[in-house]
């Protein structure tokens, strides 16, 4: 779960952790009181959305090349002008896609000089399974750029649990980004902090891009992105809370109430399988044999027959699924639970696409004869390279 800019420097200033003094507004009538409340002399007014590359963005009402998400102001009557400009309007970076994010809620902060911008994250790294710092010079910038143009750049590294951190880390980082005298003790202190704060709310990523040297030789987090772990948030009712359900694709919104695993993708096969390594091979399959992928959707091992009718009205809501592959092997899920709810949710929503259905494994007869029976235009698989050959024959013609 991903949250707001202005959310998670609040969760940062809680722990201890320098940000700037901001003010969050989500009505055009509140811009000019939020911004008064702020010393100035310069404010800085924030777009927020889920999506990286603001300040390069630009808003569809506009056109392309004015500035973006992230402006300047330097009085209170030119913050609430600017975040009445923003407020509503739909903000195109290159994390969003074309279609774009719309604006609900606009953040204004005091503006600070600054003498250096860096670049630092804590991430989870799969490999070692153990929480990595990843800090750099160049903050401000794209770090998937940084990496493939100037890699010697960028500094990672990561910390044994066992021991956890340790002020050393902090020097390192330290001395890797060039700080000096005072700045060395404040960004030890700093990345302790952060990594609390990594472990305590349970974490995936924890970016600040960029982490500044003011003019005053103070390290500040002028930008902060946070994302949790989802299958904690049990642990963190007050994380659960500043969720924002308008972030979010409305499939995979729905997806996440009836418990299943769905990832919104951008191809023409919708895709109900269980288990994820056999939904990655689906996915793979459909490649294969020249098509792409709706989405990535696993029902799990426990699916009941309502689950499953949940999953196939998510797929058959996305417009541009053009065909459906249903690919069941059962073990713990039976093929009929399968076929029940397959035909649940056609009788209920309707059939517009091709569908194609394979199943095995546990009462794999009772479940055929299930969709055989049903009375509806479902193509049957014997196997997972039949059902891709015949999904995407139907889709292609």
């Amino acid at each position: 779960m991903n949250i707001h800019e202005y959310q998670a420097k609040a969760l940062l200033r809680s722990y201890g952790a320098p940000v700037s003094d901001g003010r969050v507004v989500l009505s055009a009538n509140e811009a000019k009181t939020a911004a008064g409340e702020l010393d100035g002399p310069l404010w800085v007014v924030k777009a927020q959305i889920h999506a990286g590359g603001r300040g390069k963005g630009h808003f569809k009402e506009t056109e392309a090349g004015e500035k973006g998400g992230v402006r300047l102001a330097k009085s209170v009557e030119e913050a609430a002008q600017e975040a009445n400009r923003m407020l509503g309007s739909t903000l195109v970076t290159h994390q969003t896609g074309p279609v774009g994010k719309q604006v609900n809620r606009v953040y204004i902060e005091d503006g600070s000089d600054i003498e250096r911008e860096l670049y630092l994250a804590l991430l989870v790294d799969r490999g070692s399974s153990r929480i990595s710092f990843v800090c750099s010079t160049e903050g401000g910038m794209d770090i998937e750029e940084v990496a493939a143009k100037t890699p010697e750049k960028i500094l990672s590294f990561s910390v044994d649990p066992a021991v956890g951190y340790q002020g050393f880390h902090g020097r390192r980082i330290a001395f890797a980004l060039g700080l000096e005298g005072k700045q060395v003790k404040q960004c030890a202190a700093l990345m302790g902090t952060l990594y609390k704060i990594f472990v305590e709310k349970d974490m995936e990523m924890l970016e600040i891009n960029p982490l500044i040297v003011t003019d005053s030789g103070d390290l500040k987090c002028l930008d902060c992105k946070a994302g949790f772990d989802g299958n904690a948030l049990y642990r963190h009712p007050d994380i659960v809370g500043l969720r924002d359900e308008t972030e979010e694709d409305p499939k995979e919104l729905a997806a996440s109430k009836h418990d299943l695993n769905y990832i919104a993708l951008d191809g023409e096969i919708g895709c109900m399988v269980n288990g994820a390594g056999l939904a990655m091979a689906t996915m793979d399959i459909i490649k294969l044999y020249g098509a792409e992928p709706a989405n990535f959707l696993d029902v799990g091992g426990g699916a009941t027959k309502e689950k499953v009718t949940e999953a196939f009205k998510i797929i058959t809501s996305d417009p541009n699924v053009k065909g459906i592959l249903v690919n069941i092997f059962g073990g713990i899920m039976r093929c009929d639970i399968i076929a029940e709810g397959v035909i649940a949710a056609v009788k209920e929503v309707g059939l517009q696409v091709p569908l194609v259905v394979r199943l095995e494994g546990t009462n794999v007869e009772k479940g055929k004869e299930i969709i055989a029976g049903s009375g509806l235009n479902v193509i049957a698989a014997d196997d997972l390279k039949d059902g891709a050959e015949k999904i995407v024959k139907a889709v292609k013609g």
